[in-house]
This record gives C-alpha cells, structure tokens and sequence, in this order.
C-alpha cells in the first residue's frame, strides 16, 4: 500500500489501442463505484483523471508499445508500480496493431506518407511483457471486466490471483452451444484458448479466434 495515502492506489494507462480495455472498467457500473470505495483511482484519463506519474500499488495497462516515447513511458509505469497487470489482447500479444510485424512497415510508411521521417515508430509492434516485468496478464479483446474486478479484490487481500483454468470448450458446454466444427466445418480456436469470454463467438454461430490467448499462458510474472 501507498506510504502517502491508507488507501492503496490505482491506475489505468493507454497505449496503442482502440480503448474497448478501459470501457471494460467503465462499463463495470455498480462495481466500479465499489471499488472506488476501496480504493483511490489517481490515473485514468479516459475517466477524467490525470497522474501519469504518481506512485501506485496497482497499475492497468492497455495497449501495445509501438514508438520509442511508448518504451519511455512504460518503463515509466513499472518503476511506479507495485504490481503491473496487463489488459486485453494489445497490451498482451501486440493485438491488431501487431499484424505489421508480418509485413515491411517502412515500407508502408514510405509509400502512405510524405515525410515518412517525422514518424515516431518502432520496426514492430510490442506486448508489454517484452519490454518491462507484468505482474499479471489479463487477455480479451476486449478484456472480462467480471476478471478485471476480482483481480484487483484479490490483490487487495494480499493474495494473488487465481484465473480459471480451462478452454472456451468448456465454456461452450455449460451455454449449450453447437459445436461449430462439428455442425459447421468452421476452424475453432476453442481447444487451446484460455476461458474466460463465455464463448461469445461460438455461441453466435462462428469459430473462436483466440482472443483470450493460448490456454495456460495467463500470468507473464510472480505477482
């Protein structure tokens, strides 16, 4: 806990990414307000506050590292935080933005702008667990807020999380779904994907696509 404040502190950081991860915590509702409760929320600008640099217990990170000010900042966040818990698929497998790293992105750069130097940009698009030491990794695109909140209770009491772990198989058999590969012929990412997304997709009528990682690859770090 924060020296400075008997309450610990908390802070959500940005990164390249599309925001779906921080409207998570926003769409918590009654138990966003609960947590804020419990504990001081110093960083989080998409919620209206801003402390970039303050010294917290626990620090969320959406989003992947694509510029060399993104690495400054990150090292940034770990040397403010007690723990560092990465959300979603960006901060924790390079997301969307990582499909560059298939490909020549100078090359892009040189044939989109007209002065490709004054771009800021990496030669790939990086998962925060490449550059800094993560406490925790929380995958979704975007993340389970249900996880997000448990998360953050565990860690409260001094103990260290625990996700389920199990395949969105499983989840598929206690919603009832057809399965999509049997009926369907649809490639499913189901069998090796960790749980935790309530088979959306499958439900829906469509494959997995593996949003939530590969099953038993959840924590990048001891807590």
């Amino acid at each position: 806990m924060s020296q400075a404040n008997t309450r610990p502190t908390v802070a959500v950081h940005k990164f390249s990414s599309c925001d779906g991860c921080q409207l998570a915590f926003l769409n918590a509702g009654e138990a966003l307000l609960t947590l804020a409760e419990r504990v001081d929320i110093v960083h989080f600008a998409e919620a209206g506050m801003m402390a970039e640099e303050a010294l917290v217990d626990i620090a969320f990170v959406e989003g992947s590292l694509n510029t060399a000010h993104d690495l400054q900042r990150i090292r940034q966040v770990r040397a403010h935080s007690r723990y560092l818990i990465t959300i979603g698929a960006c901060a924790t497998a390079g997301g969307v933005q990582a499909l560059r790293n298939l490909h020549d992105g100078k090359g892009w750069h040189q044939a989109i702008y007209a002065h490709p130097e004054y771009l800021d940009s990496l030669a790939t698009a990086k998962p925060i667990a490449s550059q800094v030491k993560v406490d925790l990794e929380l995958w979704g695109c975007p993340v389970n807020t249900q996880q997000v909140m448990q998360a953050v209770s565990t860690l409260l009491h001094g103990a260290t999380p625990a996700l389920p772990q199990e395949k969105v198989c499983a989840e598929c058999k206690r919603r009832g779904n057809v399965c999509v590969v049997v009926t369907q012929g649809q490639a499913c990412l189901g069998p090796s994907t960790h749980a935790g997304c309530g088979a959306i997709c499958p439900a829906f009528g469509r494959g997995c696509y593996g949003c939530y990682g590969p099953q038993g690859v959840i924590y990048a770090g001891a807590a």
